[in-house]
């Protein structure tokens, strides 16, 4: 069952690796309220499912709240019972994708070539992941994407920040996963808060101009 990559008011997905629970909300809350609709948490942070359930609880239903470096069915079932929708992957594995689809959940497993690619939609992806995006660059993704089907999500993650917004832009990419740019552990939400709405506005000038 493939799900549809959802409307958001700006295709970014913000990637809190290493996020404690006991700071989720807050700085959840200031991602959210910069502008950022989607937020990942990735399995590999302190503790992850309890963050996933704190955000999911205290954020608006709008909210696109889930679960990176996803690898197992179990993890997609764990992740369900949180209450996340989107499921992120840094690889694609069928039986992930199958239980995913089972859940209802958005998709956006990791590829890297066109045969990842294919095998990824075929699976029911709402999203792609080109990861990690920095080594391909916008002219290997364009490659790639120009023998895609035309209404497919490409978004681009590792090694990017809002400063890539135009660039990736230029080859029709506007779908952003941003980490180290937008958090790492020990920040505050506030300085968080503060990224987070100057990526939205990068966004908002690349994209609401075009």
């Amino acid at each position: 069952m493939k799900v549809a990559f959802p409307a958001l008011r700006r295709n970014l997905v913000a990637i809190l690796r290493g996020l404690r629970p006991e700071e989720a909300v807050a700085v959840g809350t200031a991602v959210f309220e910069a502008g950022i609709e989607a937020i990942e948490v990735p399995l590999n942070s302190p503790d992850p499912f309890r963050s996933i359930e704190a955000l999911a609880r205290a954020l608006p239903a709008k909210a696109l709240i889930g679960a990176g470096t996803v690898l197992s069915a179990d993890e997609v079932d764990r992740l369900h019972d949180a209450g996340g929708r989107l499921l992120v992957s840094p690889n694609i594995y069928a039986a992930v994708m199958r239980q995913a689809g089972k859940h209802g959940m958005v998709t956006m497993p990791g590829v890297f070539t066109p045969t990842e690619a294919f095998a990824a939609l075929q699976l029911g992806a709402s999203a792609l992941k080109f990861f990690p995006a920095s080594v391909l660059g916008p002219g290997g993704i364009a490659a790639i994407r120009a023998v895609l089907p035309s209404d497919t999500t490409v978004g681009v993650v590792g090694g990017v920040s809002e400063a890539d917004f135009a660039a990736y832009a230029k080859v029709g990419v506007r779908t952003f996963g941003l980490g180290s740019s937008l958090f790492k552990p020990g920040m505050s939400a506030a300085e968080v808060g503060q990224r987070a709405q100057a990526a939205a506005q990068a966004w908002d000038v690349v994209f609401k101009a075009a």
